[in-house]
């Protein structure tokens, strides 16, 4: 799995544990909503700007972001 698909699947999981709609988060990290829903779809890779902007978004360490899913069992 590359980058953009890891952060793609880790980015919604995180943005709905949180009960964010895209334009919540787009707006709190200060992008667009349509390039939000490019990387969620991992259509386009974020810069590490971004991905710092997007972290500081959802409270959390810019590592989670781009952290391989654990397997499910």
């Amino acid at each position: 799995m590359d980058l953009n698909e890891v952060m793609a699947i880790n980015m919604r999981r995180l943005r709905h544990d949180q009960n964010l709609t895209q334009e919540e988060l787009a707006a709190r990290a200060d992008v667009s909503m349509r390039y939000l829903g490019s990387i969620e779809r991992a259509r386009v890779s974020a810069s590490v700007t971004v991905l710092g902007r997007l972290a500081d978004a959802l409270n959390v360490d810019p590592c989670e972001l781009i952290k391989q899913p654990k397997p499910k069992t």
